[in-house]
């Protein structure tokens, strides 16, 4: 990280920024742009020059370190040959070859650092046919320039509708489809409960967060191995495909959200694992560290009005973290896995029911304020060791993508550089 001598007006790193490149953490964020057609890479660098460099000016920065120990964000001249990796790949001319090369290469620069003296992020072409797609673009960003939500909104202002560019691309609401009717009395009641089961929740879920994140470790597992280390081993990245009819019929028999379908089939299969690995780990305590977003806004807002400084949805990293516990099995559990789900649910519902993500971000700033950045890396960096696995999520478009008259085919993402062994 360079030094910066010279008193330039440049943009200060945010706190969670600071928390992500730091001596202990250095998270990144993996996105896989998956296309049904072959990639022209001829198109990339004039893409990244018009589309890609305007979004935001951290993509031409790099993080440096003023004269008072503080970091910022400094403007440089960007040159995105070093940006853009074509890998050549020697494997055979099938599908099944091309594809162990991909997860390779996708497995290996997941773990490299990216040099810390220029803009950080990296874009990786792979224009060979795989099981899943003609063609696959990497996105690799240092999660300092942003979260999850951002870098997303990024990307999607890059993107347009296969059908007709010309439309907005869509996306599904998150608002609840059947809104409770209440009569006066009946609202104050349960106004009162939620009060009263917020209030305790914020207590026990806070102390519990603080517990885990300090001296609580899950048990070891196949899916924790306790290896302060972790980040530094090689790392499988494997995608699934659900049918969303399928998830939308558990979500009207179970009378639950659809976050809450996909969350209890993660647990559960995560369990079925556990337990095909080493049988005695399906009543091992583990916890799932899950990633949210803490901005009050449904959806994703344009780039222009992520940067406005008055935004709903700034641009940033607006996350805290919330520990859930991962359902333990059972033999009635394991023949049904609707009641699992439903488990899933009524622990997922009670976490809502707290104020402890809010608490515990607090906790975060004052800790910065008193002990400094360096020091609330650790602590995050000891919370993620703690725990078993990391859960995030986004919301897609509804309609089919496409870049520079490229369908897309499939999107995903994941994070790597953290001590945890499971992303989810």
């Amino acid at each position: 990280m360079e030094h910066q001598k010279d008193p330039e007006p440049v943009e200060p790193v945010s706190p969670v920024g600071q928390y992500f490149n730091s001596s202990v953490l250095c998270i990144y964020i993996i996105g896989v742009l998956e296309f049904e057609v072959p990639l022209d890479d001829s198109l990339a660098l004039p893409l990244l020059k018009d589309l890609f460099l305007p979004i935001n000016p951290r993509f031409s920065s790099i993080m440096v370190q003023d004269i008072d120990g503080e970091k910022r964000w400094k403007k440089v001249d960007v040159n995105l040959k070093h940006h853009v990796k074509i890998p050549i790949f020697h494997g055979g001319k099938t599908e099944e070859s091309y594809d162990k090369c991909f997860h390779d290469y996708l497995s290996s620069i997941a773990i490299e650092q990216l040099p810390q003296g220029r803009p950080l992020w990296e874009i990786h072409i792979i224009n060979y046919p795989t099981s899943n797609a003609s063609s696959t673009v990497i996105f690799k960003l240092h999660h300092a320039l942003g979260d999850g939500y951002s870098l997303m909104g990024a990307l999607l202002s890059c993107l347009q509708r296969a059908d007709d560019p010309s439309l907005p691309l869509t996306f599904p609401s998150l608002r609840p489809s059947n809104p409770e009717s209440s009569s006066s009395t009946k609202s104050f009641w349960r106004r009162f409960s939620w009060l009263f089961s917020s209030a305790f929740n914020t207590v026990s879920d806070f102390g519990w967060s603080i517990l885990k994140s300090s001296i609580i470790n899950d048990d070891k597992s196949p899916i924790r191995s306790g290896d302060e280390e972790a980040n530094f081993q090689p790392i499988s990245i494997s995608t699934m495909a659900f049918s969303i009819d399928h998830i939308k019929d558990i979500k009207s028999r179970l009378g639950v959200t659809i976050n809450d379908v996909i969350t209890g089939i993660v647990f559960y299969g995560t369990r079925l694992y556990m337990q095909e690995m080493d049988p005695k780990s399906k009543t091992a305590n583990s916890t799932a560290l899950v990633l949210l977003n803490t901005r009050n806004i449904e959806g994703y807002q344009s780039v222009n009005d992520m940067l406005n400084t008055k935004a709903k949805g700034p641009w940033g990293n607006k996350i805290s973290f919330l520990h859930v516990p991962i359902p333990k099995l059972n033999e009635s559990i394991i023949s049904n896995p609707l009641e699992f789900i439903k488990d899933s649910h009524n622990i997922i519902k009670r976490k809502k029911q707290s104020l402890a993500v809010a608490l515990t971000g607090t906790l975060l700033d004052i800790e910065g304020k008193f002990r400094g950045q360096e020091a609330v890396a650790k602590h995050i960096r000891g919370t993620l060791t703690k725990s078993s696995a990391v859960i995030s999520n986004l919301v897609g478009p509804i309609q089919q993508m496409s870049l520079a008259n490229h369908p897309v085919k499939g999107l995903y993402f994941t994070l790597a550089g953290g001590p945890e062994v499971l992303y989810v």
